[in-house]
């Protein structure tokens, strides 16, 4: 299993949002190196995205959202989400949940 990973659920339709496409980098300056692409299957889910062991550093998901609300005939006002975050341990796993909408989102540190 990946040290990163990512669960995202569609509120708006009360249902996995299915096929959408993620990136995982790693933030150098302002930059980021791309380390790994998915899209969620049928849950919402990518399981497996990049490494299974990641360094310490700032690490940033980015969701294309644009593409998924085009899909699924919703109207997109983010068509893209940013997530940066820290891995200080990496011995965890990092679960970025992110529950979205198409004028709306919200996430959190999952399990």
């Amino acid at each position: 299993m990946s040290a990163i990973t990512t669960h995202v659920l569609d509120t708006g339709q009360g249902r996995p949002a299915a096929g959408l496409l993620v990136r995982l980098e790693l933030v150098i300056g302002a930059d980021g190196a791309v380390l790994a692409a998915g899209t969620t299957d049928d849950d919402g889910r990518i399981g497996s995205l990049g490494p299974d062991r990641v360094c310490p550093g700032t690490y940033r998901l980015v969701f294309n959202t644009a593409g998924y609300f085009a899909r699924t005939g919703q109207p997109c006002f983010f068509p893209e989400v940013s997530l940066s975050f820290v891995v200080a341990d990496p011995e965890q796993r990092h679960h970025v949940p992110v529950l979205l909408s198409p004028f709306a989102y919200s996430t959190y540190r999952g399990s």
